[in-house]
C-alpha cells in the first residue's frame, strides 16, 4: 500500500542559500528488479509506482561517517530514513532523479538539497568518461563498483538468506562511499548558480506542478487516430491525381473519384516508397521535402531514410497529418503524437494527475537541458494541440515568459557588434533594420514578406551560413525561392554590415588552434571568456565548452577538417563559426539558468523549455508573479553589462495559453 498522495502546494518552501548550516547525507537505494522489470525498459515514475516496485535496502552516509546500511518493509524503511531528518538538509545522489523519486513518491521525503554526481558528471566530463557510478570511480581512482547486483535479479527482500543481503549492503554501502568521494572531487568545480539548477531541474520531476487534462487528451487521442485512417485514405486519393501530374488537388477535385476501396490503399502505401512520389505528396501538404548530399554522386538527393535527420523531423512536424504521412511511410502504426498523447494519459494516470517533468541537466555540451523519462516536453511544437492537455492545478494557473531572440542578443554581444545593440536599446526591430538595407527601402515600409527575410538571414548568418542554406531557409520558411544570386547578395550585405560579427568566426578559427595545441587565449568581446588549451573555452559559470579529443582528419571529399567526439559513438566536425555558435548558446543557457534560480526563490518552477520558463502560481498572485518573472529575465548578468534583454510573458490556464 503506497502512501497517500501528497498535497505537493502545503510543502514548506524547499530550496534555501546553501551556505546555511546543514548536514551533507549521502544515500543509495538498492530495489528489485527482473528481466522484464528494469528501468532499462520503463521510466523512473513507471518502475517506481508499479507494484512489483520494492527496495530492498537502502545506504546512508551522514557527512563523513561511516555508511549505515538497512533492510527492512516500507513502513520500517520509511521510519528508519525518518531519522536523519533529510528534508532539512542536503543529500547526494548519484542520479538523483531516481532517488529522489523514491523518497518523495513512497516515503515523502524531500530533502532540502539535492545533489547530483551524475548531473555534475554530465557538465564536467559529457562525452570523454563517461557518466556512470563505474567509470567516474575508475577515472578519479576512488575505488572500484561492486558487481553483487547482477547476481541477485529477480530477488525480492525476502528471497536473501541473511549471509546475500548483508553481501548486498556491502555493495550499496561501497556505491555510498564512491559517490561521496567522487562529490567531493568535483564539487569545487561547480558555483552555487550551477549547484542550484541541478537541484531545480530534479525537482521538476520529484515535486511536479502540473497537471493533466485527462478528458481532453482521450478524446484527442481518439481524434488523432481517427485523422490517421483518413489521411492514409486522402493519401490513396492525392497519388492517383500526382501519377497524372496533378501535384496539389483541391478538395472537389479529390471527391471525384469516390469512396477508397482497400485495393487503391494498398496501392498507396506501397507507393509511399517511392522517393519522388512521397516527395509530390509533402508538397500537396506544402511541405517541400527534406534534401541531403549523396555521399555516392556528390548530388543533391532525398534524405527520406528512417535514419535521415530530415525523415525525422518530419515524425515531429507541428501538422499532425504530416507526422501521420511520415509515419505511414516509414510502415509506423502509430504517429508521434497519438504515442506522445498517450504517454501523457498514462503518466498523469500513475501520479494522481500530476505529470513529473524529466529533463537532463547538462543535456547537450552547451549546457541546455534536454528531455528524458518519456515526456518530450523539449520536442513538442510550439502549436501542439497536446500542450492544452498540460493545466494548471485547480486554483492556479501557469505563468510563461520566453527571452526574445536572447542567441542573436547575445551573439551581437559576444561579438562586440554594439551598433545593433544600440539600435535595440532605442527600441528598433534589428529584422526590419536590415530587411531594409536588402530591399532599399525606408525602415518603417517594410512589409511582412520582407521582415520575414529579414528575420530568417539575420537568424541564420550570425552563425556564417552561406547562401545555398540560406536560400533554402527561406524557401522552407515562406515557399518563396529567392535564388541564388539573390542569397549570395544577401550574405555578402550581412558580412559587410555585421563585420564584427564576421569577425568572431575567424578568431573561433584560433580558438580551435590553441585548444588543440594546448596554449590559452581571451575569446569574445570584453575578454569574457578564456581558451584554456586542452580543456575548452571557459564560460561565466566555470564550467567550460568542451571539445573532446580534437583531431583534423580527411573528410569524404579529402578535405582535411577538425572534429571531436560528440559522443562515445559519433564524432561531429568543428569550424570557426561553430565555435562561435556553440558559445554563444552556451552563453544564452548561462544567462536564462541565471534568471531561473532568482525566479526559483520566490515562485518554485515547473519547466523550462528552450528560452521559456514556466511556473504554477495562485490565480490571485496571477499578475504580481508575470511582472516578477519579466523583471527577473530581463536583468542583465553583471558579466553581460549593456546588453539589452527582451521578454514576453503570457497567463493561462494550461500549457498552450502560455
Amino acid at each position: 500500500m503506497r502512501f497517500p498522495p501528497i498535497n505537493l502546494y502545503s510543502l514548506p518552501k524547499q530550496l534555501r542559500d546553501y551556505e546555511k548550516p546543514m548536514k551533507l547525507f549521502t544515500l543509495d537505494f538498492e530495489s528489485f528488479y527482473s528481466r522484464t522489470f528494469s528501468l532499462s525498459k520503463l521510466t523512473y515514475d513507471e518502475y517506481i509506482n508499479d507494484d512489483q516496485f520494492e527496495v530492498i535496502g537502502v545506504g546512508v552516509k551522514r557527512n563523513s561517517e561511516p555508511t549505515q546500511w538497512f533492510s527492512g518493509t516500507k513502513q520500517e524503511t520509511h521510519d528508519w530514513l525518518v531519522q536523519f531528518d533529510l528534508d532539512n538538509n542536503a543529500v547526494i545522489m548519484h542520479n538523483a532523479m531516481f532517488d529522489a523519486s523514491i523518497l518523495a513518491f513512497h516515503f515523502g521525503i524531500y530533502p532540502k538539497v539535492i545533489l547530483d554526481t551524475l548531473a555534475m558528471a554530465r557538465a564536467l566530463h559529457g562525452a570523454t568518461v563517461g557518466n556512470s557510478l563505474k567509470r567516474l570511480a575508475e577515472y578519479y581512482g576512488v575505488g572500484e563498483k561492486g558487481t553483487e547486483v547482477h547476481n541477485f535479479i529477480d530477488y525480492h527482500r525476502d528471497t536473501f538468506t541473511p549471509q546475500e543481503l548483508a553481501a548486498y549492503g556491502e555493495y550499496c554501502k561501497q556505491d555510498v562511499n564512491l559517490t561521496k568521494q567522487i562529490f567531493d572531487l568535483m564539487r569545487s568545480k561547480f558555483n552555487q548558480t550551477e549547484l542550484k539548477l541541478i537541484d531545480m531541474t530534479i525537482r521538476m520531476y520529484t515535486e511536479p506542478k502540473f497537471m493533466y487534462d485527462r478528458e481532453f487528451l482521450v478524446q484527442h487521442l481518439k481524434e488523432v487516430q481517427d485523422k490517421r485512417e483518413g489521411i492514409i485514405n486522402d493519401i490513396a486519393r492525392r497519388l492517383d491525381f500526382i501519377e497524372v501530374g496533378i501535384s496539389n488537388p483541391d478538395e472537389v477535385v479529390l471527391d471525384v473519384l469516390g469512396p477508397v476501396t482497400p485495393e487503391r490503399r494498398d496501392k498507396a502505401l506501397k507507393t509511399l516508397r517511392s522517393n519522388p512520389k512521397f516527395a509530390e505528396l509533402l508538397r500537396s501538404y506544402g511541405v517541400e521535402p527534406p534534401m541531403k548530399t549523396s555521399l555516392t554522386t556528390g548530388k543533391d538527393t532525398y534524405a527520406l531514410a528512417k535514419t535521415d535527420e530530415g525523415m525525422k523531423a518530419l515524425l515531429e512536424h507541428e501538422n499532425p497529418d504530416v507526422q501521420a504521412l511520415a509515419a505511414a511511410r516509414l510502415g509506423v502504426k502509430s504517429s508521434l503524437e497519438e504515442t506522445r498523447t498517450q504517454r501523457l494519459i498514462d503518466t498523469g494516470d500513475r501520479n494522481n494527475g500530476y505529470l513529473p517533468i524529466g529533463l537532463n541537466y547538462y543535456g547537450a555540451r552547451t549546457g541546455r537541458w534536454s528531455a528524458t523519462q518519456g515526456l518530450q516536453f523539449q520536442n513538442l511544437p510550439n502549436k501542439s494541440d497536446l500542450k492544452q492537455g498540460v493545466v494548471a492545478p485547480p486554483g492556479y494557473v501557469i505563468i510563461g515568459a520566453d527571452l526574445s531572440n536572447i542567441e542573436l542578443r547575445v551573439g551581437l554581444w559576444f561579438a562586440g557588434q554594439m551598433d545593433k545593440l544600440q539600435l535595440l536599446q532605442e527600441g528598433k526591430d534589428l529584422y526590419k533594420d536590415f530587411a531594409s538595407s536588402v530591399f532599399n527601402v525606408p525602415y518603417d515600409d517594410v512589409d511582412k514578406d520582407q521582415r520575414f527575410i529579414g528575420k530568417t538571414s539575420s537568424l541564420s548568418l550570425i552563425y556564417g551560413v552561406g547562401a545555398g542554406k540560406l536560400r533554402n531557409a527561406i524557401k522552407q520558411g515562406s515557399g518563396k525561392d529567392i535564388g541564388e544570386i539573390e542569397a549570395k547578395r544577401i550574405v555578402d550585405m550581412y558580412r559587410e554590415d555585421y563585420s564584427d560579427v564576421a569577425g568572431m568566426w575567424r578568431t573561433g578559427g584560433e580558438v580551435i588552434s590553441a585548444v588543440a595545441n594546448n596554449y590559452g587565449m581571451d575569446f569574445g568581446y570584453n575578454n569574457l571568456c578564456a581558451v584554456e588549451g586542452g580543456t575548452g573555452i571557459r564560460l561565466p559559470s566555470g564550467l567550460h565548452l568542451a571539445y573532446p579529443n580534437l583531431r583534423q582528419q580527411y573528410n569524404d571529399k579529402q578535405k582535411l577538417e577538425w572534429v571531436y567526439d560528440k559522443s562515445s559513438k559519433e564524432i561531429d566536425r568543428v569550424y570557426g563559426a561553430k565555435v562561435f555558435q556553440g558559445t554563444v548558446q552556451a552563453l544564452a543557457r548561462c544567462v536564462i539558468g541565471e534568471s531561473m534560480v532568482r525566479i526559483n526563490k520566490k515562485y518554485p518552477l515547473a519547466l523550462t523549455l528552450h528560452d521559456a520558463n514556466y511556473l504554477t502560481v495562485r490565480e490571485q498572485y496571477a499578475d504580481e508573479a508575470l511582472k516578477f518573472v519579466e523583471d527577473e529575465m530581463v536583468r542583465a548578468p553583471s558579466w553581460l553589462p549593456g546588453i539589452v534583454l527582451g521578454v514576453e510573458g503570457h497567463i493561462g490556464r494550461n500549457l498552450k495559453e502560455v
